[in-house]
């Protein structure tokens, strides 16, 4: 089993149910995929370090899992991409 830890960034203005949900939805696609979430870290709204499209705030979320593959992973990337909503994402296999 591999271990990852993901980081996204998602934009400042929706609303806190709408981010609940969101939040779901994204960790939804995490286990559907056969991955195992061990942790949530919310880190709340932050400072970006750089304007990302004209935004300088982003509501931070860093997720700890386990998957057997990497299908979760890429899936993940794959729609976090399309996503409008999610201004960054960061996955590190941490072992």
């Amino acid at each position: 089993m591999k271990k990852y830890e993901i980081m996204y960034i998602l934009r400042p203005e929706i609303e806190d149910e709408a981010r609940k949900t969101l939040i779901s939805n994204i960790h939804g696609i995490l286990t559907k995929n056969g991955a195992k979430i061990e942790d949530v870290n919310e880190w709340g709204l932050r400072d970006l370090a750089y304007e990302i499209n004209k935004v300088k705030k982003g509501y931070y979320v860093v997720v700890r899992l386990t998957s057997a593959d990497s299908v979760a992973v890429e899936e993940f990337n794959k729609l976090t991409k399309l996503d409008s909503q999610v201004l960054r994402s960061l996955v590190t296999n941490i072992g």
